[in-house]
């Protein structure tokens, strides 16, 4: 059965728009993956930034803290540099302990946070 030209034509019309719309979709799904992980990128940037500068005013305090230690313990003891050495001591050890005690379970609790603002769980 051979086809006329007129019915090339219907055909070729009925499809036109099936493409047309297929390809307006196709645009829309990817317009609308990229701004999903836009949001995404920009949850984790965000966070990433507050949780920043809450941990530079921590480092601050602890920083003024410790001075402050270091001077107090250094009169207690006689000289000034006996305050220091303590306080450099207590760093030494809390840092030991987190690096053999803690340093894992550390590690996965940041993972799994940046993982979970990725996924937005």
């Amino acid at each position: 059965m051979k086809m006329d030209n007129s019915e090339k034509e219907n055909e070729e019309h009925f499809f036109e728009p099936l493409f047309e719309r297929a390809q307006n979709y196709l645009e829309t799904t990817l317009d609308l993956y990229k701004l999903k992980a836009i949001e995404q990128i920009s949850g984790v940037f965000s966070t990433f930034i507050i949780r920043a500068v809450i941990l530079m005013v921590l480092i601050l305090f602890v920083l003024m803290l410790s001075i402050g230690m270091a001077i107090w313990l250094g009169e207690i003891f006689g000289k000034m540099y006996y305050g220091f050495m303590c306080i450099a001591g207590f760093y030494a050890i809390v840092s030991l302990i987190f690096y053999f005690l803690l340093q894992k379970k550390a590690k996965e609790s940041i993972q799994n946070s940046i993982i979970s603002q990725m996924l937005n769980l």
